[in-house]
This record gives structure tokens, sequence and C-alpha cells, in this order.
């Protein structure tokens, strides 16, 4: 009796460990083939491709006809593949090798998405291209790290990089031209870290040709914005770079901080170099600091001799630590932004026979004037009982025109409107946009000249 009790004890006992193992083998087969399945598809949708990481191969699956190719050791493979066919890939998480330049050439919405995918990029670039702008639009770069590599847009319009870090790269993002333009970029919660180059707007280039609207080439930039980015700079290297004919024209920089001078490196760093245009340009919000005690050729802007113009300093831009110079401007570049000064004069002709002559202009564009003070000179010969009369309006920005304040001169002299005149001049509530002057004398022909200088403040 004891014997077949033991026997059936040993018999269940047997049982229960052979489905235990088997509940685990399951278990553990189930893991291995969802690890599997997942490394191969993901949950985010409307992708072409979705690439992942298998050791030192990287294989690639299309999402519509679940077809696995396997590229060894090259990650610029499986990617150019991909773009070959559709336009647009997610990377599951890994460690991408590039052993080549990517090319994504004429597509609309192209997309190269993650959340986690390290690029190890050798010196290689991710190349956005079109043969012109219209070929070309729309692409968005996403979640990335990207280590040692560049990414390129080329005459494309309407780019979009975002969540990305850009460490130890020649350059981190480069917009060039050579057919049209690269207009409405967005570059926005990025991070530049030990760059060369963080992002450069290049010289356009035609062929051979290099310059600005040469062939269907334009320096064009336009209507771009950095935005929610920060830049850790070390020696020898640059935030920003606006070259010589490009054109970072009526765009924004805001939100954005450069850090200078950190971990021994203090010398020969700037946050944003200027050899282009930013006409119409605002920076708002950035913050450039510099934390060395001793720099040595550290600017937070520098102006190159052809910065034509300046970008607008708006509000919240903030200058903290030591600098060699705040803004290196050898060349006298104008300076403008919220509460600037300046300078205007204007020769302002003089019409004959009671006629006023032509408008002369005193104006700040793109900023509006805050206020201002006009000095009138009148010099040279007068004839016999000759009056010169200089007439002072405003323009508003709405176009409308002040009632006027004249002053008369009957030989040289020079004089300040005063607070009254001044008043007389401003409507109840609105923006000035220019200074208007002209005059008129009340005989044929005159030997006299008249200039008015504005003074004031503009932003």
């Amino acid at each position: 009796m004891k014997a077949a009790l033991k026997t059936v004890l040993s018999k269940r006992a047997i049982t229960i460990v052979l489905s235990a193992l088997l509940i685990m083998t399951a278990i553990n087969t189930y893991l291995i083939l969802e690890g599997t399945r997942l490394a191969n598809i993901t949950n985010v949708v409307n992708y072409d491709f979705v690439l992942s990481q298998d050791g030192v191969t990287y294989k690639l699956k299309n999402s519509y006809t679940g077809y696995i190719s396997e590229h060894p050791k090259s990650a610029s493979s499986a990617l150019n593949a991909a773009f070959s066919q559709g336009k647009s890939v997610y990377l599951n998480p890994g460690t991408y090798e590039l052993t080549d330049d990517v090319y994504v050439v004429n597509k609309f919405d192209a997309k190269i998405v993650s959340d986690e995918a390290i690029i190890q990029g050798n010196g290689y670039k991710i190349v956005v291209y079109g043969d012109d702008y219209t070929k070309s639009q729309d692409a968005l770069i996403s979640g990335l790290t990207i280590i040692n590599a560049t990414v390129r847009v080329e005459n494309s319009f309407a780019t979009t990089i975002t969540n990305t870090k850009f460490i130890n790269a020649t350059t981190g993002i480069e917009f060039a031209n050579t057919n049209t333009w690269s207009e409405y970029n967005k570059v926005e919660n990025c991070q530049f870290i030990n760059n060369t180059e963080g992002i450069a707007f290049r010289t356009p280039v035609n062929g051979t040709q290099i310059g600005n609207d040469i062939g269907n080439t334009t320096g064009s930039y336009a209507s771009s914005v950095i935005e929610r980015c920060y830049f850790n700079i070390q020696d020898f290297s640059v935030g920003i770079s606006v070259e010589k004919w490009a054109e970072f024209s009526d765009s924004q920089i805001q939100n954005v901080r450069f850090w200078m001078g950190e971990n021994d490196h203090r010398s020969n760093q700037t946050a944003l170099h200027v050899d282009g245009s930013m006409y119409q340009t605002l920076l708002f919000g950035v913050v450039f600091e510099c934390f060395t005690s001793d720099p040595i050729y550290i600017f937070a802007i520098d102006l190159g001799e052809n910065c034509d113009p300046a970008p607008i300093l708006d509000g919240g831009v903030s200058f903290l630590g030591n600098w060699t110079t705040r803004i290196h401007n050898p060349f006298g570049i104008w300076l403008s932004g919220v509460g600037s000064v300046f300078e205007r004069e204007v020769a302002v002709p003089i019409g004959v026979n009671g006629q006023y002559g032509g408008n002369a202009s005193i104006e700040c564009k793109p900023l509006k004037i805050f206020n201002f003070k006009p000095k009138i000179e009148v010099s040279g010969s007068f004839s016999q009982n000759e009056i010169v009369t200089v007439r002072i309006r405003i323009e508003y920005i709405d176009n409308v025109i002040s009632s006027p304040v004249t002053r008369t001169f009957n030989g040289s002299g020079s004089a300040w409107l005063t607070d009254d005149e001044m008043m007389q001049l401003y409507s109840s509530q609105s923006i000035v946009w220019a200074i208007i002057v002209d005059a008129k004398t009340n005989v044929g022909s005159t030997g006299a000249s008249v200039t008015v200088t504005g003074y004031g403040a503009s932003g």
C-alpha cells in the first residue's frame, strides 16, 4: 500500500514539474518571439519601413508587404533602400552605423523618426534634397541622437527637425541652395553639443557660380524658425552661422540658449556669426552665457564685412558673464533692437515758386520709431526777400499722414522742433513708421540747401 502511494505521489510530482517546465518554456518562447516581432514591427503607424538593429545586422521591414531585408553592418544601405522605394522610416531603439551618405531625394512628407535611436554618423550626411523646392517639401526628422553626422537640407521647403541631439559633428545641420531656395524651415527642441558648427546657412551655389540670384538659385532661407534649442560651444566653433549671400531673413530665433566658455574652453567661440542677411529676423528670449573669467575671442554675436543687415534684438535678449565683446562689429554695421538709438540725416530737395519739392524720409525699417527729435539745418545763399519753408509730418504704420509742422528761414540757420510742435504731429494713438520732410522756396531758383537729422529710439 505504501509503495503504491509513493508511486502515485512520484507520478504527480513529475507531472507538476513537467507542467511547470512546459509553462516556462511556453512563456520563454513567447517572449523570444515577441521580442523578435517588436524588433521588426513598431506600434507607430503610417511608416513605409521599420528599421531595427540585430547585432551588426540591420533589418528593414516593408510595412506593406511584411518582407524583411537584411543589411549587414550598414544602416546607410538600409536607409537608402527604404527611400528608393518609399518616403518614411521608423527606427526602433538601437545604434545605427552610417557607412555612406543617406539621400532622401524629391520626396513629399519624408520622415526619419524614432524615440531612442542613436546614429553613429562617422562623418557622413543625411541629405534631404530636391531638384528644386517644389519637389522636396515637408520633411520631418525627429527623435534621434546623431553623433558625428550632418543633416543637409538642400533646395527643400518646410523641413522640420525636432527633438534631436547633434553631438561631436563638423556641422550639425546645414541649409544649402543650389537651385531655387530652402524656406520655411523649423528647428525645434534640439541640442547641439560640441559641434564645430551647430547650424549653418550656406552661401548659394549654382554649378561653378557662387553668389546670390544666380540662375534659379537664391540665398533665401526666409520665414524659418529656430526655437527652444540649446548650444554647448567649444573652442574654435560657432553655434549658428549665416554665410555670405545667405539670407536668413523674416525669421525668428527664440527661446534659445548658448553656453560658452565651459570646462576650460575659453577661446575662439562665437554663438551667432552673420556674414549674410538677417533682414527682419528677430532674436527673442535668446540667452548668451559665457562662463570663463578670461575670454579670448569669445563673442555672442560676430558681424562680418558682408552682413546686411544684422538681426533685430527684440525682448528678452541677455548677455551673461564675461565677453571679449558682446557684439563684435569691426565694420560698423547698424545695430537695431527694442530701444535702440538712431541718427539719420537726409538732404531735402527744395521746390521753387511756392511748390514743395519731393519728400525725404527718415525711417528705421523694418523697425518702428518709438520717439524722435528732428533738427533742421538750412545753409547756402539766399536771394533778396527769399523765404525757405521746411515742412515736417509723420507717416503712421496705417499710412495715415499727420498734420504738418512748418518752420521758415530767410537765411542760414538751424532749429529744433519744440515740445509743443512735436505734440502737433502726434495722433491720439498709433505707431510711427517714418518722418516725412519736404521744403519750398518762394522764388524761382535758390542757392539754399536743407538737411534734417532725426535722433531717436526705435524698436
